[in-house]
């Protein structure tokens, strides 16, 4: 059996019908067999299996579960969106459950090192329901490290024009790039003869220019639709796009299904162009 992002989406689609639950995202029926881990408050939530001989689909994805009861995203709380991540920092240390599933699932983590990022968010208005399968370059509109390094510098010039202080710019630039990594902040420390430790924690919340539930800003993502977007910035990709998601269609045995759905390209406020697929939920 093929798995991938694509064969993920065809599933939700079989099971739209599930979206319009109170249910937490967490508790839908997903496809366990397309599955190599299940996580719950850990990123990610969810990874689809690897193909270990599959030209067209390499699988691997990884995926976030983002519930709203409004429009909005819901914040990020622990790891910056991205579009893809390096599968070996998630996968570090002795008993990191994680690589524990994923081995048992029969794959070999490293065979594939940087995994495509996918964010499943629900949002909610009234009796009215949207779902996205989002890539998380959606999200991602400029590298994680100077997000990081700028709003920390933002902060930094603010406690100096309190304090009535300059930074040289060589100065200035050097703190940036020290303080340019998450894992910066996200280590614990312990300080001595403390009786508690501290742990800073970087939250993230989408600006509304990067909401894809938000009907001002998107007006294509209409209510009670299920979508799929992916980055599409050339006619090429649009057809790759659309070739991938048609055979996994295909390959699930619900072609009717795709011949129901519309697509379409959206344009980003911020990031170019984006292919998205899109069906009605059952209302």
């Amino acid at each position: 059996m093929t798995y991938s992002i694509y064969h993920f989406f065809a599933d939700l689609c079989k099971k739209k019908e599930e979206l319009l639950s109170k249910n937490q995202l967490e508790e839908f029926p997903f496809d366990q067999q397309m599955l190599s881990c299940v996580n719950k408050g850990k990123f990610p939530d969810l990874a689809i299996k690897l193909n270990h001989s599959d030209a067209q689909f390499t699988g691997g994805e990884l995926i976030e579960l983002k519930d709203s009861r409004t429009y909005s995203v819901a914040s990020f709380n622990s790891t910056i969106p991205t579009g893809e991540k390096d599968v070996k920092k998630l996968t570090e240390g002795i008993e990191n459950t994680t690589r524990t599933q994923m081995e048992e699932a029969g794959n070999n983590i490293l065979s594939l090192p940087i995994r495509q990022v996918f964010y499943l968010i629900r949002g909610r208005k009234q009796s009215n329901v949207k779902t996205c399968l989002t890539h998380g370059k959606f999200f991602e509109t400029v590298p994680v490290s100077t997000l990081i390094s700028e709003s920390f510098g933002q902060a930094l010039e603010e406690r100096l024009n309190e304090l009535g202080e300059t930074l040289s710019e060589p100065m200035r630039q050097q703190l940036l790039d020290v303080f340019s990594e998450q894992q910066t902040f996200s280590r614990v420390r312990y300080v001595e003869e403390a009786s508690v430790k501290m742990r800073f924690r970087i939250m993230t919340e989408v600006k509304a220019g990067a909401n894809i539930l938000n009907p001002n800003q998107y007006p294509q993502i209409g209510d009670n639709t299920l979508n799929f977007a992916v980055p599409c910035h050339s006619n090429t990709e649009q057809n790759q796009q659309y070739d991938k998601m048609k055979i996994a269609f295909e390959e699930m045995k619900c072609e009717r299904l795709f011949s129901q759905m519309d697509f379409f390209i959206l344009q980003h406020h911020f990031n170019g162009k984006f292919l998205v697929f899109q069906t009605q939920l059952p209302t």
